[in-house]
């Protein structure tokens, strides 16, 4: 009635071009997955076993920079010496979130 017979042609296709619409939207998605949010979720997997692979003798940096040797290790926390004086060493409680590098062995002599 109102509606011309090219409009209602049309429509008939529209599901498919509705469809063909969306394809770039989930693309974007798809390379924004691979490209952000797969190599965030693989270094986060890698620091928790890191953290949970800790051991006494470890030498690690911290998030601020400190560097140490694991002294003991608890669940949540550990404690690591950062200095010598004498025969006894400055020790210090940090929570295990707060470790953030784990160094080869030596490397606090080489610093």
């Amino acid at each position: 009635m109102f509606i011309s017979n090219a409009h209602a042609q049309a429509a008939a296709g529209g599901t498919e071009q509705q469809l063909l619409g969306f394809l770039p939207i989930i693309l974007m998605f798809a390379v924004l997955y691979f490209l952000m949010i797969r190599p965030q979720m693989k270094r986060a997997k890698e620091q928790k076993q890191m953290i949970d692979g800790l051991v006494k003798g470890d030498e690690v940096i911290t998030a601020g920079g400190i560097v140490g040797k694991i002294t003991k290790v608890g669940d949540s926390y550990v404690t690591i010496e950062v200095a010598r004086r004498g025969e006894e060493g400055i020790e210090m409680n940090l929570q295990k979130s707060a470790i953030q590098t784990l160094l080869p062995k030596g490397s606090i002599k080489a610093i």
